[in-house]
């Protein structure tokens, strides 16, 4: 029989072998006093392959170096928590200075850089779609997690999710579920077809995404170090067109991070240079 939940413990040693490994693939550095959470939510996992411990499962990761397994925990480890929107600001923002500001005749393109289940990838399609022909703009949505990037893919959410659409929105991009759907609202097809989804690691080359307008970048970087945040406005700044807007997390900051990026309010950021998006 399997140890009780409650009898299970993480050692320092093994919670520092986990979160090393996260670190190490996706950037993310959990500190001390996250104990509980990574054990809470690997608990589970560890009983359903049948070990004895968190251990056993840190020698499957490393020594037998299963791809599969490790895509798995940073799946279980990676935050996800996400709603339609999200800091209304931003998208108040979106609506009322990017996309007036675009240069006319140039596809509007987004990046929804850590997208977890596609709500906020979804809001900012809502918002654009207001402004804008379809042919005029296109969203991409990209996070490590395969779980949640299926989830995106699919656009499907619990009814209760329409609290947080603006009425009129929800009426012309929402459609309610029957049947087996019953419980459940899915984005209009007119909306699905502007969004694409993809499993990224923010770690790897971005440059081959091309250049965006507006890039989304909200609340990820609390997870990382001040070298490994750097390094990621850095790469972030790259892939900007001239004039370009990253918008970061209403209680995240660019202070002690130096970068071509003039603050016009707090969490949104220009990029400094000619043109505009």
């Amino acid at each position: 029989m399997l140890p009780l939940a409650a009898s299970r413990q993480l050692t320092g040693d093994e919670f520092r072998h986990l979160t090393g490994l996260l670190r190490e693939h996706t950037g993310i550095a959990l500190g001390p006093g996250k104990e509980a959470l990574v054990a809470s939510r690997l608990d589970k996992r560890v009983r359903q392959l049948g070990l004895g411990g968190y251990a056993d499962y840190i020698s499957l990761l490393r020594d037998s170096h299963d791809e599969v397994e490790l895509h798995r925990m940073i799946d279980l480890l990676t935050t996800n928590e996400t709603f339609f929107f999200r800091e209304p600001r931003h998208f108040e923002y979106l609506s009322a200075v990017i996309v007036p500001q675009r240069q006319p005749g140039r596809v509007l393109r987004m990046w929804s850089a850590a997208s977890s289940t596609g709500e906020e990838a979804y809001t900012a399609a809502m918002v654009l779609a207001e402004s804008l022909p379809a042919a005029q703009w296109e969203i991409l949505g990209s996070d490590i997690s395969t779980e949640v990037v299926e989830t995106a893919r699919r656009a499907l959410y619990p009814i209760e999710a329409a609290g947080k659409i603006p009425p009129p929105l929800l009426r012309r991009y929402c459609l309610r579920g029957r049947e087996e759907y019953e419980g459940l609202l899915t984005v209009s097809r007119q909306l699905r077809e502007r969004v694409q989804f993809h499993c990224l690691n923010l770690m790897e080359d971005i440059r081959r995404l091309g250049s965006f307008d507006v890039i989304f970048l909200r609340n990820v970087m609390i997870y990382f170090d001040l070298p490994t945040k750097r390094d990621l406005v850095d790469r972030m700044q790259d892939v900007l067109v001239p004039g370009g807007h990253l918008i970061i997390g209403s209680s995240e900051s660019l202070n002690a991070i130096p970068s071509r990026l003039r603050m016009v309010e707090p969490s949104i950021y220009r990029l400094e240079g000619a043109g505009g998006a």
